[in-house]
């Protein structure tokens, strides 16, 4: 039987999952991968969640990749192992993900933060990409989002150094938008959950993608991406019921269609 590497837990209108190794700080190999994709795949297309929380624990959310399993690979072997394509899986959750950040996320553990939606850090939270220390550089995302969240020269210091940043550093950086007391960090995440899950789904979805689409092209397509994304809602059932419930002053019943 294999063994639970990501635990779910389904609550009224969103759902946790948390990395389950705490033995290696959540050192994030395959396996963890595969059940992680898998779970959040399986979310994304479950009607009644709107809105997801990772999480790890307070010692770490993720503090890096499982080195064993690549130290004696081959260039071709990594290659064939395509271990990123689980990544890019990720990227493609259509629900807001909400990244609780306890402890170091490190490495893969940072990356995988950053293909969240949104970061939240608990005051004893670390985040770097070290792998410069060990010979290699990162590679799921890390020279990618991370320079685009805190800028060239802080994104360069920290991947040529191994440097980390401190909670409050990274949300000074514009890594993090809110630094909590360590024991009410999965507190806060579900509320900012519960108030993402209490809007309407479609509109949700289509502000997500609005948002992303800025960082894969120009301003000029990015605003024809919106526009036709804004269009699109006047086809949905809750943008007449939000608008109707504006004007009649009342709070809107969401239907997701």
């Amino acid at each position: 039987m294999a063994e639970t590497l990501v635990a779910v837990t389904k609550e009224a209108g969103y759902a946790v999952v948390q990395l389950n190794r705490p033995e290696v700080l959540n050192a994030i190999n395959i396996a963890l991968m595969e059940q992680l994709v898998t779970a959040l795949e399986k979310l994304d297309a479950e009607n009644d969640v709107r809105c997801i929380v990772l999480t790890g624990n307070e010692k770490a959310f993720a503090a890096g990749a499982d080195i064993k399993e690549m130290a004696d690979a081959s260039a071709m072997e990594m290659l064939q192992r395509d271990q990123f394509a689980r990544w890019d899986r990720i990227r493609k959750i259509k629900k807001p993900l909400i990244a609780a950040v306890g402890g170091f996320a490190l490495g893969g553990g940072c990356e995988l933060a950053m293909t969240c939606d949104i970061i939240l850090a608990a005051e004893g939270a670390k985040f770097g990409q070290p792998e410069i220390n060990i010979g290699v550089i990162p590679g799921a995302g890390g020279t990618q989002r991370l320079t685009r969240a805190v800028g060239k020269y802080k994104a360069m210091e920290m991947v040529l150094t191994g440097a980390m940043l401190t909670a409050e550093e990274a949300k000074q950086w514009g890594l993090v938008v809110k630094v909590v007391p360590n024991e009410y960090l999965l507190e806060e995440a579900k509320n900012l959950a519960k108030l993402i899950a209490a809007k309407p789904p479609m509109a949700v979805r289509l502000a997500k993608e609005a948002v992303l689409k800025s960082f894969d092209t120009t301003i000029e397509g990015g605003l024809e991406f919106e526009r036709k994304n804004f269009y699109m809602l006047f086809a949905s059932d809750d943008q007449k019921e939000g608008m109707k419930a504006f004007m009649e002053k009342r709070k809107p019943e969401w239907k997701g269609k």
